[in-house]
Parts: structure tokens; sequence; C-alpha cells
């Protein structure tokens, strides 16, 4: 009897399946690679949001007092006499400096915005605008970075044109929520934005919100008014995307909000001037 042997014979694998297995490969590996990311990154987040969360145990919002939310006129409960307006309403926030300044001495106030109670942070001034481009106020590299001023303005506000900036962050923390005001809506809601600094509490009405080029005139330092600074003010009034019919003289000072808009052409401004 003859003994027949079985021969096996191995598939070559065609080029097409060597290609498609090589593309699944690399589509595992960029999917796995694109989590990592966004795990990074939202791990970024929540370590920034955590650090901003423990500056906050320095601020406490104010409670208005049963005069302060009296109508002008009415009677004081304690005197019964006619209550007097005031000349400048309270901060709805009061801020310790003196501990802050012990976590860092780079900052040099506190930013509040009344329709935008989500903006409550404090405001570093480096001596560039790159270092917290990048860095928390507790100076740690994070991509939420801090709420800072430009570093050739003065420190205490006092300039015609003060520049604050802030990420457009995706998780709507930092000045994420800036763009609303550009909503009449929201804007109608309160127009006022408070800067607390360790010499005063400072209420900012808004004139302007849009969106402008990067290389905008609305990023002019003006050191002092005058008839320039006037001319400026009414152009940045018409551009905005809200209506207020502020006068402008040219002795006014004011702030101006920036943040990113997702391209890299444009920003997103806000600006308001100080009321006495």
């Amino acid at each position: 009897m003859r003994n027949t042997e079985k021969k096996t014979h191995k598939k070559k694998a065609s080029p097409g399946s060597v290609l498609l297995n090589l593309l699944l490969l690399v589509s595992i590996g960029a999917i796995i690679f694109a989590g990592y990311n966004l795990y990074q990154i939202f791990s970024e987040y929540r370590e920034g949001e955590e650090e901003y969360e423990g500056l906050k145990q320095y601020v406490q919002f104010v409670t208005p007092s049963e005069s302060d939310s009296a109508e002008d006129g009415d009677p004081d409960p304690e005197t019964g006499l006619p209550i007097s307006p005031k000349e400048a309403p309270d901060a709805p926030i009061s801020v310790n400096f003196e501990e802050l300044k012990k976590v860092n001495p780079d900052i040099v106030g506190w930013i509040y915005i009344e329709a935008i109670p989500n903006i409550n942070y404090p405001i570093v001034q480096g001596d560039d605008n790159e270092f917290y481009l990048k860095h928390t106020v507790e100076k740690t590299k994070n991509s939420s970075a801090s709420i800072f001023l430009d570093y050739q303005n003065r420190p205490d506000f006092t300039d015609a044109n003060t520049i604050i900036y802030g990420h457009n962050m995706k998780n709507q923390s930092m000045f994420g929520l800036l763009k609303n005001l550009r909503d009449q809506s929201v804007y109608d809601q309160s127009p006022y934005i408070w800067i607390l600094t360790p010499s005063g509490d400072y209420r900012y009405e808004v004139f302007s919100a849009c969106e402008v080029l990067a290389t905008d005139e609305v990023y002019t330092l003006f050191h002092a008014g005058g008839e320039e600074f006037k001319t400026y003010l009414e152009n940045m009034q018409a551009k905005s995307d809200v209506v207020n019919r502020i006068a402008f003289t040219g002795d006014e000072s004011i702030i101006t909000l920036s943040t990113c808009t997702g391209n890299d052409a444009t920003r997103c401004v806000v600006q308001a001037v100080w009321k006495e």
C-alpha cells in the first residue's frame, strides 16, 4: 500500500492585505495617541481649575445691606431719615490681597464680570507677555495659564488704556465665556466689570464688544488721554456688537479685555470705561 503525503500550501499574503493591516495598525496607533493627548489636555484643565478654585478662598461675596438695596428716598430703618444716593456702589466681592500676595507678589488685581460670574479670577503682571501666557498664577506650566496685564501697563490701572489678556479655553474657563458679552441680551443683564486692587475697587461699564483683527488699533497703549484717545474710543464704540451710547471726552480710563477666537487672525475684545 502506497503512502500518500498530504501537502499543505501556505497562502501568501497579497500586497493589498499587508497594506490594509499596516493601515489598521497606524489607525489604532493614531487613536491611542489622540486619546492620550486628550487625557493630557483635560488633566491640565482640571489641574488649572483646581488651582484657581483654591485661590477663591481669598474671595468673599458681599451681601448687600438693607440700606444698599433700598431705593433712594426710602427711610433709613435706623434713623427714619431719607436714604441719600451713594456716590458709587460697593463691589459684589471682597478680596484678601494680603494673603494673595503671599501666593504670588505678581498679583495686581482681581476681575469679576457681573453678567458672566464665572469670570472671577486674579490678575497678574509679569516682566513680559510670554510667561503668564503659559503659566498659572502659582507659576505652574499649564495651558489654562493666567489672566494677565500687559507688561507695559502701570500695575495700578491708571493708564488711559489698560490691556488684560486671557485664554479662550475649550472648557469655558478663563476668558472662554467673554464672547457672550457680544450678545445684547447678556450685556443687558449687566454691563459692569469689576477690577479690585490692593488700593481700591473700580467699576467699569462695557462700551464695546466685538471681534477684531489681531493687528487692530484696539491694542494701542495709551498712557494718557487727549483728542487722539477720544477718537480711538469713538472708533471702538462704533465697532461694537452691543449698544452703549456713552459720550466720550478723551479723559477716560478704560480696560481692554482680549482673548483668541480659534482663528489666529482675529481676537474677541471687550472694552469698558471706568465709572466713578
